[in-house]
């Protein structure tokens, strides 16, 4: 094939593979099974390797990136992303009705769900995708371009040609995403999202648009911004042009004339709630007529003419049945209420965590009491209080003992929770070397739970150490394993071999100690003798540690378990380098003290590590002497406090221009 042909068959491929793409991710009706799909993307992509003059930034194959930002670029937005204002009764959403009445009598509405995820704006220019971002504070956002094109109901190309079309839209997680990522999360031990919009936003600004493929997002389409070549007389006409074009448009949609008209179809949208496969938090009601909203106007965050009805937040009566008792990666024996299902917004719910001995002996919870779970905002149900014991109840008490391995609980002075001592446990062994292979660990690709669980049961591992031992016919013994899939787990433990040491300390899974914590202890006596030299006293005097990390330090490293284990890993080849990064101290934020408030684009953990290299001290809390506060969305009482105080506040973007400086 040469390359007048090359061009001609890719851009007929990506024609084709946009088409399908647009009938699976957006009409829900494939014309052609996954295979044929996957063949043709193939073909595509390897005709792009031969000619790579040939592969466009709109491609098909363009959708899932790998390279990495070190931040997202600043977006001014030329219409303003507003927010909107918030009505919490039938009665609000009447006054709002009548207070239109009075400007346009024959005023009608569009009802809509409101999609409860993370607001961005896609801009086309002469039909092609060329600018994705955040809303930001509303006048200015993020460019997220790379990670919105893995989204695959986004359009990379639309079924017009006009000059300019700018929609607007709502990214979220599925449900089915959101319990498959939690899931991910609690078993590597990692702090899961508390709700599908959290774990949208968070998955949208990945430094690495391949993290945020993985994450399976979705958009709906809910308003267009701008469009040059086309006029529109009412809200629903731009939705009906924006569905042409090929997006994914809000579903559910109603036009009503009337408060009552309104009222019904708040129901109907509450009613079906528990039937969609996403989150929706309320309703949305816009006038729908554009002239009568251009005539309305807005004040500086809110349109007048749209309000956005809230539902409230849900409790539900319900039987405990029993409480399971898990086992934790450090030994915490945690208890998770079982109770009869019920529906709270929207999904099934029937377990909830119970913490500890405590919290079960503060709301006196027992067996077979008639409990109050809610799910207000989270996704996470939460046990509120029990209303009702039966006749022959007895206060519940944890067990003695660890379920998994029978040795006897302790509980610290300083705890709550009662721990398995049996660092051999099998329950405590699984979630350690799942942990200790994890992303922000070892890094270990491919070596997940269920990997972890078959070489456990083949008695292939029995500590972290001994994955430095594993041959690749070992591991083809297991099941789903051949020959290039062994190769590959083998290359992948043995690429872990130079994790830096902060990773190797984090990955050890010593109780209390995180990711920050395992750099700031590496950055301050940077090897892993000198911290295992250093005094109690020296370890607590590092800022950010105190005496319970520094004793939870000095107690793993000097347990003979762990030091022979990290003795055999030294024999296995792992290098543990570090090399100290140095703090700045005549940058803008040196010796300053700064607050971080609202949702960043960045991993609040990600921020702070920046703040702290460029001399900044953070703080949780706003004073008098707080130097600066970084606000992102939704930023609440500190970004209040910090107007009152008369402090400085920034946006992220400022921050990210401050640092780069």
């Amino acid at each position: 094939m040469d390359h007048t042909q090359a061009k001609a068959r890719i851009e007929e491929l990506s024609g084709l593979l946009e088409q399908y793409n647009h009938e699976y991710y957006v009409l829900d009706n494939p014309s052609v099974d996954d295979y044929t799909y996957d063949m043709l993307m193939h073909e595509l992509a390897d005709l792009e390797q031969q000619y790579p003059d040939l592969r466009s930034a709109h491609s098909p194959t363009q959708r899932v990136g790998g390279t990495a930002s070190n931040q997202f670029e600043k977006v001014s937005h030329e219409v303003q992303m507003q927010s909107l204002q918030d009505v919490f009764s039938i009665e609000q959403v009447g006054s709002f009705v009548t207070r239109c009445r009075e400007e346009f009598p024959d005023v009608q509405f569009s009802v809509e769900p409101k999609i409860d995820g993370l607001s961005v704006s896609l801009e086309y220019r002469d039909g092609r995708l060329t600018l994705g971002s955040t809303r930001g504070d509303g006048f200015v956002g993020e460019d997220v371009t790379a990670n919105l094109k893995t989204i695959r109901s986004i359009p990379l190309t639309l079924k017009t040609e006009l000059p300019l079309v700018e929609a607007r839209g709502e990214v979220y997680m599925p449900r089915e995403s959101f319990y498959r990522l939690v899931q991910e999360q609690e078993e590597n031990d990692e702090q899961p999202f508390k709700n599908p919009r959290n774990a949208a936003a968070g998955s949208l600004r990945q430094k690495k648009s391949e993290i945020t493929a993985r994450r399976k997002l979705d958009i709906f389409i809910f308003n267009l911004q701008r469009c040059e070549g086309r006029t529109f007389s009412t809200h629903d006409e731009t939705l009906q042009f924006l569905e042409d074009c090929g997006f994914r448009v809000i579903p559910g949609r109603k036009i009503c004339s009337t408060t009552e008209e309104i009222t019904a179809a708040i129901r109907s949208i509450g009613d079906s709630r528990a039937d969609l496969p996403y989150d929706i938090d309320g309703v949305v009601i816009k006038v729908n007529a554009l002239s009568e909203r251009d005539a309305m106007g807005a004040t500086s965050k809110t349109p007048k003419w749209a309000v956005a009805y809230k539902f409230p937040p849900e409790k539900k009566k319900t039987t405990l049945r029993s409480i399971e008792v898990n086992v934790g990666r450090t030994g915490a024996l945690t208890p998770v209420a079982v109770f009869d299902t019920i529906l709270l917004a929207g999904t099934s719910v029937s377990r909830a965590v119970l913490h500890n001995q405590d919290f079960i002996t503060d709301k006196d919870i027992r067996l077979g009491d008639t409990i109050v779970v809610r799910k207000a905002g989270d996704i996470i149900p939460e046990v509120l209080r029990s209303i009702s014991h039966t006749e022959d109840s007895v206060p519940y008490r944890l067990p003695e003992c660890c379920p998994v391995c029978g040795a006897k609980a302790v509980r610290d002075e300083e705890e709550a929770v009662l721990r398995c001592p049996n660092i051999s446990c099998p329950a405590q062994l699984h979630k350690q070397l799942v942990h200790f292979a994890s992303r922000d660990a070892m890094n270990i690709d491919g070596l997940g739970p269920a990997i972890v669980t078959a070489l456990l049961d083949a008695e292939l591992v029995k500590d972290a150490a001994d994955l430095y031992g594993l041959q690749k016919e070992q591991i083809m013994t297991l099941e789903g394993f051949k020959d290039r899939s062994a190769e590959k787990l083998v290359a992948a433990i043995d690429k872990s071999k130079s994790a830096p040491l902060d990773r190797v300390i984090f990955g050890l899974g010593i109780r209390g100690i995180g990711q920050k914590a395992a750099s700031l202890l590496c950055a301050h006596f940077g090897s892993l003798d000198a911290i295992r030299s250093a005094s109690r006293e020296e370890i607590a005097a590092i800022e950010g540690f105190g005496d319970i990390m520094a004793d939870s330090v000095c107690t793993a490293l000097h347990d003979p378990s762990v030091e022979a284990l990290v003795k055999r890993l030294q024999d296995a080849g792992l290098e543990m380098p570090y090399e100290k990064r140095e703090t700045a101290t005549d940058g803008f934020f040196s010796g300053k003290t700064v607050v971080l408030t609202g949702t960043l684009t960045m991993k609040r953990s990600e921020a702070k590590a920046l703040l702290e290299a460029a001399g900044a001290k953070v703080s949780g809390s706003v004073s008098k002497k707080t130097d600066y506060v970084i606000a992102g969305e939704d930023a609440g009482s500190k970004l209040t406090k910090a107007q009152e105080l008369g402090v400085t506040v920034l946006s992220e973007a400022e921050m990210q221009k401050k640092l780069s400086e």
